[in-house]
Parts: structure tokens; sequence; C-alpha cells
């Protein structure tokens, strides 16, 4: 079977760009929880986590992104837009991997706690929780000796009791990801992403660039428009065109609006 572009995107990004970032690789290596025997698979490495890392890169490069546009648009000089940007990138992304956090804790906290509960009724009311099991068996199609059966069945296991309970009569299913993979992974991407808009004045501040900053930011920026777009079809499951020309179409938009917000307020107190 041929490689997707899903497969080949995310080859790229844990084959070539994390390993250049050695520190970071084994970073996220531990938050993900990745193990040698299947690292051979770039997918099978990404899965767990791709939808954290997708959302977060795409915030990340479209703030960033738009910070850089604006700040372009207004004239200012490039050691003040590394400044800002820096700032967008670290606070921003600092915010967003504790809001992934906190909401990842909270449902896992609430997933603990409904199960915890269904234990306790199971201990203080079982043949009401047995009765329960069964009408949810019943609205299911069986009834008679194999309805009576499969309770049977179910009821005498706790663990397999609380398991119904909690997919059939709450609706609950267990996250198996840790909440602090969950901002790590968000924050990674943030920052991964969000630093390629200010690549090409890093580079003028280290060492005199030779193209045009701002144009040099949006090529870049569009590359990585493209590739987390081509990731995001992953999540989805749309089309990577699909995927790519709406995670372009938002970032550019975003730049767009953010460089005539910057012209217009540099005339307005010019």
């Amino acid at each position: 079977m041929g490689k997707t572009p899903q497969d080949f995107f995310a080859n790229l990004l844990f084959a070539r760009i994390f390993p250049i970032l050695g520190f970071w690789n084994q970073i996220i290596q531990i938050l993900v929880g990745v193990s040698p025997a299947i690292t051979s698979n770039p997918m099978a490495r990404l899965h767990k986590y791709l939808g954290e890392f997708v959302y977060g890169g795409i915030d990340g490069s479209v703030t960033t992104f738009a910070v850089v546009a604006g700040s372009a648009g207004a004239g200012l000089d490039s050691q003040i837009i590394i400044i800002l940007g820096f700032a967008n990138l670290i606070a921003d992304g600092f915010s967003m991997s504790v809001g992934a956090y906190l909401s990842a804790k909270s449902e896992h906290d609430n997933f603990h706690k409904h199960r915890k509960r269904e234990y306790q009724e199971i201990e203080e009311t079982p043949e009401l929780e047995r009765e329960e099991v069964r009408q949810i068996y019943r609205e299911k199609g069986f009834e008679g000796p194999l309805l009576e059966e499969v309770v049977r069945v179910i009821t005498a296991d706790k663990d397999r009791w609380v398991d119904v309970m909690m997919t059939d009569e709450l609706g609950m299913l267990k996250d198996g990801r840790s909440p602090l993979a969950i901002g790590g992974m968000t924050y990674l991407s943030f920052m991964l992403m969000g630093l390629i808009p200010l690549l090409s004045y890093t580079w003028d501040f280290l060492s005199p660039f030779p193209a045009d900053l701002f144009v040099s930011s949006c090529v870049l920026t569009g590359i990585a428009f493209i590739v987390v777009g081509a990731l995001k079809s992953a999540v989805t499951e749309t089309r990577p065109f699909r995927s790519i020309a709406e995670t372009v179409l938002l970032g550019t938009s975003a730049a767009v609006l953010a460089y005539l917000a910057g012209d217009l307020l540099e005339k307005l107190f010019a």
C-alpha cells in the first residue's frame, strides 16, 4: 500500500524536523509515551495526540503570523517585530496549553467521579443496577433467556458491569491520554509552528538576511500552513487539498486583517 499524504507529512515531522531539534525530540517521546518498538511508523507515533499537535500548530502559526503582519503593516522595526512575536509565542502558547490541560483534566476527573459513583451504586443497590442493565439490553433487541444470560454475564464482573453502565447509561468513554501530555503537545506544537513566521526576522537579527523579511516570512508561513493543513486532514478525515486550502485561507485572512489594521493605525497615529 502506498503512503498517503498524511504519512508523508507525519514522516517529515518526526523523522526529519524533530531529530534536528534533538532535545525536543526526546521531550515529545516522553510526553506521548512512545516506545522504540513503534517509532518506525510515523503515524503510530503521532496518532494519539495528532489533534492537539494540529490545532496547537494552527493557532501558533496563525496568531504569530498575524502579529508579524500587523507589525509590518504598521512599519515597525524588525527588532520590535521579534519582541512582539516572541512575546505572543511564549505567552499565548502557554495560555493555550494550560487551557488544553485543564480541559482534559476536567474531563478525566469527571469520568472517574462517575465511575466511582457507579461502583458505589452497584454495592448499595445491586438489583436496581441489574435492572438498568436488563433495560439497556432489552432496548438493544435482546429478550427472554438470552437477555437474562447477557445480564448474568455482565453483572458477574463488577468492572465489566461498571464499563457497561459508563458507556451505555452515561455515554462516557475513557480517554487514556495524559492531560499533561495533551497540554505539553499543544505547547510544543504552538512553539514549533509559531516560530516559523519569525525565522527570517531572527536570522536578520543575527546576520543580514539576503531577502525581504516580510515576503520570506509569508513564504515560510505558507509552507507551515500546508504542512499543518495536511496533518489536519488526518484528524478530520477530509481530503488533504480541502484541509490545506481551509488552513491557508484562515491564516491568510488573519494576516491580511492584521496587516490592514496595522497600516491603518500607523497612519492614524503618524
